[in-house]
């Protein structure tokens, strides 16, 4: 039993990187499609500490998660935060606008392709996702974190969420 222990744990930690999220790292720039306006790009926002969201409109998390993103963008913004969201499912376009209408307030949503985000994320899409899936941008534009919808982050994703950003706005963070 000793020896199976460090031999699991082992096992564990292996299965753990292979499924990790490479950060930090520079984040691409992404076109934020929207209906009838220009599209937003996520370099417009370099300077600002970014929580982009991805969601899937059909998807009860990702509609409560909408929700607490407004709170998120209200109580932050004034300090440098922008929380911005990209829905990305199938027919993530002709669901947006009833998708923004119930659940979004306060923050830019736009829609995207599974393919686009799944490229943006480096996530394959053989491995699988769960969403909503959160990226963590610093000021200078560099992908500090990213979680996938079974993350631990997700546990209590607003107490978390507000924990990561306070610590993104930390005086020299991301500078």
């Amino acid at each position: 039993m000793r020896f199976l222990l460090p031999v699991l744990l082992a096992v564990s930690l292996s299965i753990s990187a292979a499924f990790a999220q490479p950060a930090p790292r520079r984040a691409p720039d992404l076109a934020i499609h929207r209906i009838g306006q220009p599209d937003l790009r996520l370099s417009d926002y370099k300077g600002k500490v970014v929580l982009l969201a991805f969601l899937n409109t059909g998807c009860t998390h990702c509609q409560h998660f909408a929700q607490e993103l407004g709170g998120l963008q209200k109580d932050y913004g004034p300090k440098g935060v922008q929380v911005l969201a990209v829905v990305f499912d199938t027919g993530a376009k002709d669901g947006l606008a009833a998708f923004r209408e119930k659940y979004v307030r306060g923050f830019p949503i736009g829609y995207s392709d599974e393919a686009t985000v799944l490229s943006w994320l480096q996530q394959r899409p053989e491995d699988g996702y769960f969403v909503p899936i959160v990226a963590f941008i610093d000021r200078r534009g560099a992908i500090t974190s990213q979680h996938l919808g079974d993350d631990n982050l997700f546990q209590d994703p607003e107490a978390n969420i507000r924990r990561q950003l306070d610590r993104m706005l930390k005086p020299g963070a991301g500078r």
